[in-house]
């Protein structure tokens, strides 16, 4: 939900230091492993306590998330291969954090981590669902079925094109500046864990919801008008 406001404040500064980088001969997949290895080493300084020293860590991780992708788009090299890397990482750090949570107090905070692993599953699959489907969706849209006497009712190449990029912004109410939230919160905080987690994996679970729906509205080939 706030992705794209914090997104049109940090790009700027992100470009000027991947062009740094760059220079300094850095590649995108550097960023992004080393962001994954601060991101780990910030869940076990974590699962021992050390919550400010964890977030201090998350803190990095997350701005090697962003530089990776502002280093890739100085080559013009968004590949597929990077950009699997980067969600294979980011989806393995966020679900060490509420794991970490879970090993520091497991009496207080298992079932709540839990229940967040759970909500994370929802918005990562409903996610990585519609990305794998929205790549092959304008074949599918712009081939009219044999029946149809009215092929102009069908989507247009203009609203086809927006539905491929559509997946930058499906959005929903937990996006990763909700989530970044969420884990400053409970490392500031961490004697609430089991509050601010259960109303995190609340707000993921209707992310999850409002992503369902919006694939089962936009992949409806047969839907015309």
């Amino acid at each position: 939900m706030l992705d794209k406001y914090v997104q049109n404040v940090t790009s700027p500064l992100l470009d000027m230091f991947a062009s740094r980088l760059k220079a300094l001969g850095v590649s995108a997949n550097h960023l992004t492993l080393g962001g994954f290895a601060l991101g780990i080493l910030a869940s076990v300084l974590i699962a021992f306590g050390n919550y400010h020293e964890g977030l201090a860590f998350i803190l990095l991780n997350r701005i090697a998330d962003g530089l990776d992708g502002a280093r890739a788009r100085l080559d013009k090299d968004i590949s597929a291969r990077g950009g699997f890397l980067d969600i294979l990482c980011d989806f393995i750090f966020y679900a060490s954090v509420p794991l970490a949570f879970a090993f520091v107090a497991p009496a207080e905070n298992a079932l709540v981590a839990s229940l967040v692993l759970f909500s994370f599953i929802g918005t990562g699959s409903s996610f990585l669902a519609y990305a794998s489907f929205v790549k092959d969706f304008p074949k599918k849209a712009a081939t009219p079925k044999a029946s149809d006497k009215t092929p102009g009712k069908w989507q247009t190449n203009e609203q086809v094109e927006k539905l491929v990029k559509a997946l930058h912004y499906i959005g929903g109410l937990t996006e990763a500046s909700e989530t970044m939230i969420f884990f400053v919160l409970i490392c500031l905080f961490p004697q609430f864990f089991p509050i601010i987690g259960v109303i995190f994996a609340l707000l993921c679970l209707v992310t999850t919801g409002t992503r369902a729906y919006a694939g089962w509205r936009d992949f409806d080939i047969s839907k015309k008008g």
